[in-house]
């Protein structure tokens, strides 16, 4: 047997499987995006309105709020890279289902499939990459898979106006599912050796991890960090429409052309940890701008260009977060075994934030009007902050 067998892989089986479950993020965020864009096509045909449209690609972020810890514990208790196998086949499932769907009901059955595979991607991804990739080589492997979501929210974006009919862009994310399981299967190492594991017990370190304040903290500030971001980006193409007068196209250009800054800013991240960058200082100090630059995006205090310049520097800024915080989380597990537990938890926290970002603010700009997007984008950057200064990370453990 290879030592790759062995979950002990050389450095091509390694970058493989970095490129591989990056890969599989990304096929995962295209089901997100797909959504989003194909939203005037869906109302056309199947004769929706904005609520139901909006819970084609809400349910996700419902469904990540509920069961990322249980999706934390069975990827602990059943193996990584079966989970992620396990979850892009609920994506290809689900997908070919919901280009075969005949109604809205069938089609939202679908997408609470893609969902759960999304959900067991996002949580064994990140797991895999902690057990496979080299301590000195996470902090870039974990900024890499950080790009998943705005990279592939932005393909959505670019590639949703090619196609004229919604069923064949679920076909074509269906394939795309379809190789990232070859792929898979055939690239990444498996567990070494399959351990039983108690599930009594697995509730116990469970229950351990919820009750901890490092992981709790950081899911605090993943929480925070994607209401701020999906407050912004979730209203982002009305906001231009309105502020600069533009059609529904550009407004979408230009959204994905933010979106993608935030892939920089990930990336931006394990260079500035590689240089000795504190991670509590780095957390703190870009939801502190996040929160600063708000009344400049959401206020008519500039004129059209900078408004927008604004909107790319929160969203570069804004990508030093998350992969801070996914590299992070490693840190604070109680063991490595667990380190699934940790990253559920973080990830709850972020679906957290993507389910309460949108309706927090839309409700507010409804009510009092852009500025009230402005006050609740400043106030949860600053106390992000706070709760980032008190993360105390010894950066030289490794796992």
């Amino acid at each position: 047997m290879t030592a790759a067998a062995y979950g002990n892989p050389g450095i091509e089986t390694r970058w493989a499987t970095i490129a591989v479950v990056v890969g599989s993020g990304v096929v995962t965020a295209l089901q997100v995006g797909k959504a989003a864009i194909a939203a005037p096509m869906l109302q056309f045909d199947l004769g929706l309105d904005l609520a139901a449209a909006g819970w084609l690609t809400g349910i996700f972020a419902v469904l990540g709020l509920v069961g990322s810890i249980p999706a934390g514990a069975f990827v602990t208790a059943t193996g990584d890279r079966r989970m992620l196998m396990v979850g892009l086949g609920a994506i290809a499932l689900g997908t070919v289902m919901g280009a075969a769907a005949p109604g809205y009901s069938v089609l939202l059955a679908s997408r609470v499939l893609e969902g759960f595979g999304f959900l067991l991607v996002t949580v064994a991804g990140p797991a895999i990459l902690h057990r496979v990739v080299r301590s000195g080589q996470r902090d870039l492997a974990f900024a890499l898979w950080s790009c998943f979501m705005p990279t592939g929210m932005a393909l959505a974006m670019l590639a949703g106006p090619l196609f004229s009919d919604w069923r064949m862009l679920w076909w074509c994310n269906a394939g795309l599912a379809a190789a990232a399981i070859t792929a898979g299967v055939a690239l990444i190492p498996a567990y070494p050796v399959r351990q039983s594991i108690s599930w009594r017990s697995l509730a116990a370190d469970s229950m351990r991890v919820l009750t901890s304040m490092g992981p709790v903290l950081l899911a605090a500030c993943f929480a925070l960090y994607s209401m701020m971001f999906f407050a912004l980006f979730s209203f982002l193409p009305v906001l231009l429409m309105q502020r600069m007068g533009i059609d529904h196209g550009t407004a979408g250009l230009l959204s994905a052309l933010a979106s993608a800054a935030n892939v920089i800013g990930n990336l931006a991240a394990s260079t500035l940890l590689a240089r000795g960058a504190r991670r509590s200082a780095l957390i703190a100090g870009a939801c502190l701008i996040l929160g600063l630059v708000s009344p400049g995006i959401f206020l008519p205090i500039f004129a059209d260009t900078p408004t927008f310049l604004l909107c790319i520097l929160f969203s570069g800024i804004g990508g030093l977060i998350p992969a801070t915080l996914i590299s992070s989380a490693p840190l604070l597990a109680l063991s490595p075994a667990l380190a699934p537990l940790v990253i559920g938890l973080v990830m709850q926290g972020s679906n957290l934030g993507q389910v309460i970002g949108p309706i927090a603010v839309g409700g507010a700009i409804q009510t009092y009007g852009w500025a009230a997007a402005a006050g609740i984008v400043l106030i949860a950057g600053m106390i992000a902050a706070i709760a980032a200064l008190t993360l105390n990370f010894d950066d030289r453990r490794s796992r």
